[in-house]
């Protein structure tokens, strides 16, 4: 700071200026209100339809975000502005006040090209003729004045500093990085250069104090964006790849032997911290996106370090990365892939670290795997990231015609003539790649690759983070994420295996098929597609029906498939029922009267529901059959213990793909149809359920026919509750539901007899009823 510049500031202009943000966020806030009560939640209450469901109650949303994040931008900024006048007016005033004190002492303060000197006015003389020696006194007045100058200058620098980051945060629109005040701000920058600092230190060399202060400080900071930028762009991407790898080779001693049990917070923390820069739009961090990939393939640490995409992966296991950064990175990753396995022939070369054998390295402390191989954290990854894991499985893994691809295929003539094929990133990771083996210290085989892949896919084909329930703003589903779910069906229906071999993968496939199930219930429909009874928003999944009858076969040879999938079904068709009853002209068959045509479409309704239940049902009781008292019990538990997932989802529909239901467009499914589907969903949970004369109507059992008959007196209960919720009974239509939940179930008994060949049919399905 120039002591001219401060001595005679005005302040005039920029007092004004903060007077304007001031009365900017006054106005974004009642913007901010304005699209949210106005725009964004009547969005996601009108009835929508077709396309305006799709896009437009999307971009709305989008938009009202936006005003949020504009309101939280300008009042970021108009505190740092507001507190940086302050303090310059405050130093201003110092400045002054000790420049006429220096006068009174006889000194005068003057201006000396960009700084000041400080001269004595007069030469008073003592009786003796002499002159004092007024040195310390003119330093000292000199030294007072520069740390005002100095205060000034760091109040204005620092100013700059946050207020350039966090412009550059976005691109386009508009940083949600909130700021209470300036200083606030600059502590986040600030800390952020002291970290960076010392993770560019030899990691060898790194004391326990420093890694505390590490520790502590992404603790701290992990979710504060300028801080995120800030140590991500000062580090660089070659220093965190350095820093990492060279953290966990076992070399620094003293933090193997005294923060070992730290190292999973560490990894935790810097894995927050850059994945929230990654969200950055600014220069240095686009930068380093595309450095960070371009380094994927190198060695870090020598020629027997891991390999770059190695060390990012388990970076990636917690936060959430930018979409186009994953995209980009899993492109890259695949690519090296191929290359190192020869598109998958040798699996034996997969992600060594280096030399002959490879050298042992643990690169990941949130879990049990090593995390040697790149694609356990890329997965984790994705599955915090709906829209890159989406645009992921979808991609080329290999081309049809690409002269080194080994993969055929029998084709569908009779010749049986076996053909290339070309493979997504799906079908290669989820058919055909010999993910790499490893035990846990106990001895047991670790999946954590695959169970991680079956989260990524949750979330790819969703809409929604893995382990989440969907929101009134999660989208309706697209056609590259029904797609997906296509393939899936495809995939498993063809080898079951894939998944009854792999039992780890069956929470997230239930969770999947609990979001689809009003396409489901479409498929396996007698009308097939019938857009009235049935009605979804977005794009619709159409696997065949014995593609998805071998698919929910499977599913229901799991406990955890199973649960999904029984409470996600029984909470559909209950506010699917209580849809029809409020809204009863919309689904009508010309045919027939408005009461009559209820009625048939709740019968179909119904009947759907009954083959669902008996396609599952079927599952469970084969693996009765096989594992006995054991396995009834891991289903009743799993039941038990999804309570609470039935009761979340209930009050937002199942997987928006019917958003609101209140009328032919219609998803987020009604406060009351919602507490309709918990009363029936806690009855399942419970262990049984009872009708309104105290009769069980519902059991937890092992017996195929125990379960049919508990499928049909639980859609009439059903029928029930949806009617007295909204204001009318239909006691015909609740009679004709149970006997066609029951025929239902006995189409399932046949389609499983035809579609699931060999030993996987339990023999009850014959012996009973």
């Amino acid at each position: 700071m120039k002591f001219d510049a401060l001595y005679h500031a005005n302040f005039t202009l920029l007092s004004e200026a903060v007077t304007d943000w001031g009365t900017l966020v006054t106005s974004l806030a009642q913007l901010q209100k304005d699209a949210e009560t106005g725009l964004h939640q009547a969005a996601n209450k009108a009835n929508w339809a077709g396309v305006n469901q799709q896009v437009s109650k999307e971009f709305i949303g989008k938009t009202a975000g936006e005003f949020a994040d504009a309101h939280t931008q300008a009042n970021s900024i108009y505190r740092i502005l507001e507190d940086t006048l302050g303090e310059l007016k405050g130093f201003h005033q110092q400045l002054t006040t000790a420049v006429s004190n220096a006068n009174t002492k006889g000194f005068s303060v003057l201006p000396n090209g960009d700084g000041f000197m400080v001269t004595l006015t007069t030469r008073p003389q003592d009786p003796a003729g002499k002159e004092p020696d007024r040195t310390a006194e003119m330093t000292a007045v000199r030294d007072d004045i520069q740390k005002i100058l100095n205060q000034a200058s760091t109040s204005d620098s620092s100013a700059a500093t946050v207020l350039k980051a966090l412009v550059d945060q976005s691109e386009l629109g508009f940083s949600g990085a909130d700021y209470k005040d300036r200083d606030s701000a600059a502590e986040a920058v600030k800390e952020a250069d002291n970290l960076a600092r010392l993770a560019k230190k030899d990691p060898h060399d790194l004391t326990v104090k420093e890694f505390d202060q590490l520790n502590a400080g992404f603790k701290k900071y992990a979710d504060d964006p300028l801080f995120a930028e800030r140590f991500a762009a000062t580090l660089g991407p070659q220093k965190t790849l350095e820093f990492w790898s060279g953290l966990t080779d076992g070399r620094n001693y003293d933090v193997v032997d005294e923060r070992r049990d730290q190292l999973d917070d560490l990894q935790r923390g810097l894995s927050l911290t850059l994945a929230g820069a990654s969200q950055s739009d600014s220069s240095a961090m686009t930068a380093w996106k595309r450095d960070m990939t371009g380094l994927g393939a190198t060695r870090i640490g020598g020629d027997s370090g891991p390999m770059g995409f190695q060390v990012m992966s388990n970076l990636m296991r917690v936060g959430d990365y930018d979409d186009k950064f994953l995209t980009g990175y899993g492109n890259r990753l695949m690519a090296e892939e191929k290359q190192l396995t020869a598109y998958g022939q040798q699996p034996n070369r997969v992600w060594q670290f280096g030399g002959a054998g490879g050298t042992y390295q643990r690169l990941n402390f949130l879990g049990d795997d090593t995390g040697a191989d790149p694609l356990t954290g890329y997965m984790r990854g994705l599955a915090n990231s709906p829209d890159a894991a989406t645009t992921f499985f979808n991609a080329e893994y290999v081309a049809k015609d690409d002269p080194n691809n080994p993969f055929e295929r029998d084709s569908d003539d009779e010749n049986s003539y076996k053909g290339k094929v070309g493979l997504s990133n799906f079908q290669y990771l989820f058919e055909e790649r010999d993910w790499p083996q490893e035990t846990n210290l106990k001895g047991d085989d670790l999946h954590t690759g695959q169970n991680y892949m079956a989260m990524a896919l949750e979330a790819a084909t969703t809409g929604h983070p893995a382990g989440e329930m969907p929101t009134a703003d999660t989208p309706p589903h697209n056609s590259q994420q029904t797609k997906l779910f296509e393939s899936i069906i495809s995939s498993i229906s063809q080898k079951d295996t894939l998944l009854t071999g792999n039992g780890y993968m069956s929470d997230s496939m239930g969770q999947i098929t609990a979001e689809y199930m009003p396409d489901i219930h479409r498929q396996l429909s007698a009308g097939k597609n019938d857009e009235a009874l049935y009605p979804v928003v977005g794009s619709v999944a159409n696997p065949g029906e014995k593609e998805l009858t071998r698919f929910l076969y499977a599913l229901g040879r799991n406990p955890e498939g199973y649960a999904a999938v029984n409470l996600g079904q029984y909470s559909y068709t209950t506010q699917l029922m209580h849809h029809h009853f409020t809204h009863p002209g919309v689904y009508l068959d010309p045919g027939f009267s408005q009461s009559d045509s209820l009625k048939q479409g709740m019968e179909g309704v119904a009947k759907t529901a009954g083959q669902i239940e008996g396609i599952i049902a079927a599952g469970r009781a084969y693996e009765n059959e096989v594992r006995g008292a054991e396995a009834d019990a891991e289903y009743n538990s799993a039941l038990e213990s999804a309570g609470t997932w039935g009761g979340t989802v209930i009050g937002i529909g199942i997987g928006m793909a019917t958003a609101p239901m209140t009328g032919p467009g219609g998803a987020v499914i009604g406060d009351v149809a919602g507490t309709v589907a918990d009363e029936l969903i806690g009855s399942i949970t419970g262990g049984m359920a009872k009708d309104s004369t105290d009769e069980i109507v519902y059991r937890n059992g092992s017996l195929f026919n125990d379960t049919r008959d508990s499928t049909y007196s639980l859609v009439e209960e059903a029928a029930k509750k949806a009617g007295e919720a909204a204001g009318q009974r239909h006691p015909l239509i609740e009679g004709s539901v149970a006997n066609a939940a029951e025929s239902g179930f006995d189409t399932a008994r046949s389609k499983i007899n035809d579609y699931i060949e060999g030993e996987g049919v339990p023999r009850s399905l014959d012996s009973e009823g």
